[in-house]
Order: C-alpha cells, then structure tokens, then sequence
C-alpha cells in the first residue's frame, strides 16, 4: 500500500510527509498524476487560497483526474474544501466531488478570525472508518478562514461560534478541516485509518 501526497506547490506537503514518515507509511508526493500512478491512496493537502489552489490543479491536470479517480481520497484544510462545488473564497468552483459549497466563517463575539488553533471532535459518525479509535471530544488543529456548514457529507463537526464541518466524506472522497499531521495522537490515528480503511 502506497499513499501519494499531490504537490500543488501551495500546500504544507513537508508536515504531512513527515507525518507520515513518523507513521512507518509508505507514500510519495508528485506535482503530475503521472508520478502518482502506482498509488492506492491519494493525500490532497492545501493552505492559503482556494483560486490559486485549484487554477494549480487545474494546469497540472489534477483536476481531470481527481474528477474520474476512484482511488480513496483524502483532502486535508484548503485541501477539503476543493472538494466541495464551490468556494466563496474567489468565488472559485472546486472538484465537485462532494455536494455543497465552502462560506465565510461568520465572526463570532469573544472569537477572533480566522479559526486557529486545537478544537474539539463532535458529533462523530460511529460508522466513519476515519473515526476509528477517535473519541468525542478528541482535540484537533485548525487553521481556516472559510468552512463548509454541516450537511449530508458531514461525519463530525466542531464549534467555532457555528457549526463546522470537521470531517466529510462522499463515498471514497473524504476530507480534513483541521490538519491531522498537526494533531498529535488523534490525527496520527486517522491518517493510520486512512492507510489501512476502504469506505
């Protein structure tokens, strides 16, 4: 089993290659499908803007192939959020594998913008095989300006003054808010999850 890490050149690839060296797992990073060929599992991580993320993506020609790609799926920050159809962040459309779109975190009183820190896992599926070992009220990392509100995708939330969706998934595409490579033991344990779990 081998994960590959797409390089977009606008991503914390180094935090997540280490992450999953730390985790004994056998990955690669590429920034061209075609160095990602021999993979059974994909990591899309982004941070900063979703336009210069997915016009990356686009010319690099991932786009095309994350929109016919069967292969499980794992977007992590800015990574999750192109998965959704559209950004408010640009007004940028995304890769349309997950129904809804990504909104402004509204400022919240005694909150400040964006959201950055350790949150906690709420409301977690019991059948999400991402959850696997997570307890609720695990702590995770975050650092997101945007979100994508609740729906049927959402497998657990945290609270930021709303709702947000911590963790998705549509079939074999699933997705991050927070960064898991940056949330010690209980991100260690999903991107372990995510190595060893078909959806």
């Amino acid at each position: 089993m081998k994960i590959g890490v797409i390089d977009t050149g606008c991503a914390n690839l180094a935090s997540v290659r280490f992450a999953l060296e730390r985790a004994g797992l056998d990955h690669v990073a590429a920034a061209k499908p075609s160095g990602l060929g021999d993979c059974d599992r994909l990591i899309l991580p982004g941070v900063g803007s979703a336009a210069p993320a997915m016009a990356r993506l686009t010319d690099r020609g991932w786009s095309d192939l994350l929109r016919g790609d069967d292969r499980p799926l794992l977007g992590i920050c800015l990574g999750m959020q192109l998965l959704f159809n559209r950004s408010e962040e640009g007004g940028v459309d995304g890769l349309g594998l997950i129904a809804g779109d990504v909104v402004r975190l509204p400022w919240a009183e005694g909150l400040v913008w964006p959201h950055m820190g350790w949150n906690e896992l709420e409301e977690l599926d019991p059948n999400e095989p991402l959850l696997a070992g997570i307890a609720p009220g695990s702590h995770a990392y975050f650092v997101h300006g945007y979100y994508a509100p609740p729906g049927p995708a959402t497998r657990a939330i945290c609270d930021y003054g709303t709702p947000v969706s911590a963790l998705v998934r549509k079939d074999h595409v699933a997705g991050c808010q927070f960064h898991p490579e940056r949330s010690g033991a209980a991100g260690a344990r999903i991107l372990m999850n995510f190595a060893g779990a078909r959806p």
